[in-house]
């Protein structure tokens, strides 16, 4: 889209962990990406690498605000040993970097609004800065809502798109029904253009980029 500046709205986050996705680092064939003193780094397979030149691309993130049913505040000692007590036994990989997450997290801890989004969605991106490109996304929460709710988050999404800069990210079925991942897709206002940018296992150890 061009944009170097964004206004990050996701739907059902949870704590809010992927909010802060560019306080982490990221290691791919063609370089890394991220903050260089991150603590978090994430790797994983490539079945398709990602291209070089997405990796120069340093956009701002100005504002960060997810909506929750049942937000989990992990700045509070009591949340974070909530969010802890989901992490099976035995994964202490995982839970190193459920850690490193939490800390990041409270470095500068984003806006969770209690509430269903299928309501609050419309109040929240009509309370963002116009002049810089809302990215709206949701990562696993879509499965949860049924036809209806799905139709009325789109069609909210449309509403907005026609009045200002607008992309909403989310992972849901594959290109092809015996494949068992994600799909990832992307839609970007004005105009609705639709693009799908790939595959990825479901806890993120691989990954198939399609964009060019």
């Amino acid at each position: 889209t061009g944009a170097e500046t964004f206004d990050l709205v996701e739907l059902g986050p949870s704590a809010g962990l992927n909010l802060v996705w560019d306080r982490y680092g990221y290691r791919y064939e063609a370089g890394e990406w991220g903050q260089e003193d991150a603590q978090l780094r994430f790797e994983g397979e490539e079945r398709k690498p990602i291209p070089g030149g997405l990796l120069e691309l340093r956009p701002t993130v100005r504002a960060r605000v997810g909506i929750d049913r049942a937000p989990i505040d992990v700045t509070t000692e009591q949340g974070a040993r909530l969010l802890r007590s989901f992490v099976w036994a035995g994964q202490d990989e995982r839970m190193r970097r459920l850690d490193q997450a939490i800390e990041a997290l409270r470095a500068n801890p984003p806006e969770l609004v209690r509430g269903d989004y299928v309501e609050e969605l419309p109040e929240v991106l009509a309370a963002q800065p116009r002049d810089g490109l809302i990215v709206v996304f949701q990562t696993a929460s879509f499965g949860y809502i049924g036809d209806e709710g799905r139709a009325r988050v789109r069609s909210v999404l449309e509403e907005a798109g026609e009045a200002r800069p607008l992309a909403f990210i989310s992972t849901g079925k594959p290109r092809t029904p015996e494949e068992h991942c994600w799909g990832l897709r992307l839609v970007y206002w004005p105009g609705g253009e639709r693009e799908f940018a790939g595959h990825a296992d479901f806890h993120g150890s691989w990954l198939q980029w399609e964009l060019s």
